[in-house]
């Protein structure tokens, strides 16, 4: 397959995935952007004042980070793993596989894809969060970095989830016993400080802890995490989530089965 035709493919499955869930905005955008607003507004508006300041920062400056990063993670994780289980379930998937296209090129696609839809939501996220907080930044390079890794580490982490579902129920699984809890204890709402010892060695077991405090340093310069473990967790989850995709989709592990 050719440079040109690689290209022509990788851009057709993004564009597919990118009107896939522009066409349903009202479902793909919007509830996102209300449910950030409800943990603004209570959490920081209601609750904030209440527990003061956290690291030397307002409560509401703390957490906005957290929550731009979560809408992030979430949405770019369910994109991936509604859309390719589509693909299975319709049994299009298959026609994909049979074309000349490279199993890379259509992980890549279906990832960017993912990676479009969370960061979009992100974008949107952080306007919301400037009618309710003093937004600045730390360190631009640092805040992308993070932002983009992040939307690629859990594209990746749906597309395995597509791969493995089963029905429709399975692709809900994951982020609701998994995905969820650990983003609410990756120190969203809190320093991992605040814990105690034992407490804070598990929480080190989780790894969106490290894109939370990684994500947060980009905006206000604090972290409990050294900035460079953060980055060497989310590349090497990169690494080893994207050999595994690759190799599923080679193997067609949940596709001709």
């Amino acid at each position: 397959m050719s440079l040109d035709t690689t290209r022509i493919a990788y851009a057709t499955i993004v564009r597919k995935e990118v009107s896939r869930f522009m066409r349903i905005w009202q479902q793909t955008l919007m509830p996102p952007v209300i449910t950030t607003s409800l943990y603004f507004v209570i959490f920081g508006n209601l609750i904030g004042p209440r527990i003061g300041s956290m690291e030397g920062f307002r409560y509401m400056d703390f957490i906005v980070p957290g929550l731009i990063l979560m809408s992030v993670i979430t949405n770019a994780y369910s994109n991936v793993s509604s859309s390719f289980f589509g693909a299975k379930f319709q049994r299009s998937i298959e026609e994909l596989q049979v074309s000349p296209t490279p199993n890379w090129v259509i992980l890549a696609g279906y990832v960017t894809g993912g990676m479009v839809r969370g960061l979009l939501v992100g974008l949107v996220v952080t306007i919301v969060a400037l009618m309710f907080s003093r937004l600045r930044l730390h360190s631009v390079p640092v805040a992308l970095s993070v932002i983009l890794l992040t939307a690629m580490l859990f594209s990746l982490a749906g597309f395995i989830n597509g791969l493995f579902a089963r029905n429709f129920d399975d692709v809900s699984i994951i982020p609701t016993f998994v995905l969820t809890p650990l983003i609410y204890l990756g120190g969203v709402f809190y320093t991992i400080n605040l814990l105690p010892p034992f407490w804070q060695t598990v929480s080190h077991v989780n790894p969106i802890l490290y894109m939370i405090n990684g994500f947060r340093y980009g905006f206000i310069g604090i972290s409990d995490i050294g900035l460079g473990l953060s980055f060497a967790i989310a590349v090497t989850f990169i690494v080893v989530l994207f050999g595994a995709s690759l190799y599923l989709l080679e193997r067609g592990y949940g596709i001709r089965d």
